[in-house]
C-alpha cells in the first residue's frame, strides 16, 4: 500500500511538475507573500467573476483551485462590477454597464479616471505569455491580445495614481475632499506586482493594516518593478489548496469572509 501510495505521488508530481515549484508562500507579520514563477504555470492563471457575490473560499472549492485570491472592485449594493475583467480573451466584467457609476454625479464627472484605472494583465503574443501592469486603456502590442486581466488600482509602483484614478479629490486648494478606497487609511490589503517576470501577491492582513503609503515603501523595499491594489479592506481574500485560508475580520467573520464579485485563481 505505502509502494502504490508513493508512485501515486511520484505520478503527480511529473504530471503537473508546475506547481512543484512554482508557488511560494512565506508569512511574516501579518503580511502573505506569494511568489509564482515559470513561464508554465502562466496558463494555468485566470480572472473569473460570478453572477451574483461569493466568497472567497466558495470560489476555491467550486473550481478546485490551488490559490485563489479576491480581484476587482464592485458596488455591494447592485452587486455590479466596478472593474474591468477579461478572461479567454472576452471582457466578462465592465464597469460601464453599471448603471450606479452614473447615478452618482461625482463618479460620472469622473467616470474616464475611474474606468481606465491599473489592470494586471496577461498578454498572449503568440506562444509567450507576458505580465503587465497598465492603464485598463493601454493598447497592446501588434499580433498581441490580453488573454486574461483584472482591474484595480491605485498604480502603487513605479508611481502613485490617486488622483489620475479618481481614489482622492481635491478642492481647489489642494485639500483632500474625497477618497475611496480607504487609500489613506490602514486597512487589509490585497496587492499584486512584478518583478522579474514572476507575479509577487501580497496579503496584508487585520494584523498588519497598512495605508497606501506604506504599501508603496513596502512593495519598494522587494523592489517590485511594478505594483498595483486589488480591492482591500473587508474584500481581502486569500486561500491556498486546503492549507491557508485568509479573510479580513473588520465586518465579517473569519471562517465566512466577505461576498465578493471577481478573482484570481491558479488552476
Amino acid at each position: 500500500m505505502k509502494k502504490i501510495a508513493a508512485l501515486f505521488l511520484f505520478i503527480l508530481l511529473i504530471t503537473n511538475p508546475v506547481f512543484a515549484k512554482a508557488i511560494k508562500i512565506q508569512e511574516e507579520n501579518g503580511i502573505y507573500h506569494i511568489i509564482l514563477s515559470g513561464n508554465a504555470i502562466k496558463k494555468h492563471i485566470h480572472f473569473i467573476s460570478t453572477e451574483g457575490l461569493k466568497t472567497n473560499k466558495e470560489i476555491h472549492d467550486t473550481h478546485k483551485s490551488i490559490l485563489t485570491i479576491n480581484a476587482g472592485f464592485f458596488d455591494p449594493k447592485n452587486e455590479k462590477t466596478i472593474s474591468y475583467i477579461v478572461n479567454n480573451g472576452s471582457i466578462i466584467e465592465d464597469p460601464i454597464l453599471n448603471e450606479a457609476l452614473f447615478a452618482n454625479p461625482v463618479l460620472r464627472q469622473n467616470i474616464k479616471k475611474i474606468v481606465n484605472r491599473s489592470e494586471f494583465r496577461i498578454t498572449e503574443c503568440g506562444k509567450k505569455l507576458k505580465y503587465s501592469i497598465v492603464p485598463h486603456d493601454t493598447k497592446t502590442d501588434f499580433a498581441c491580445n490580453v488573454r486574461t486581466s483584472a482591474q484595480g488600482g491605485p498604480l502603487i509602483v513605479p508611481d502613485l495614481k490617486l488622483e489620475d484614478e479618481f481614489f482622492i479629490l481635491k478642492d481647489e486648494n489642494g485639500n483632500i475632499i474625497r477618497q475611496s478606497a480607504s487609500v489613506l487609511d490602514r486597512t487589509a490589503r490585497t496587492i499584486i506586482g512584478i518583478k522579474d517576470d514572476k507575479i509577487h501577491i501580497l496579503i496584508i492582513t487585520d494584523k498588519n493594516p497598512k495605508n497606501i503609503i506604506e504599501v508603496r515603501n513596502l512593495c519598494l523595499s522587494l523592489g517590485l518593478e511594478y505594483a498595483m491594489a486589488f480591492d482591500g479592506g473587508s474584500s481581502t481574500s486569500l486561500d491556498y489548496k486546503n492549507k491557508i485560508h485568509v479573510t479580513s475580520k473588520q465586518r465579517f467573520g473569519e471562517d465566512s469572509g466577505r461576498r465578493i464579485k471577481s478573482f484570481m485563481i491558479v488552476k
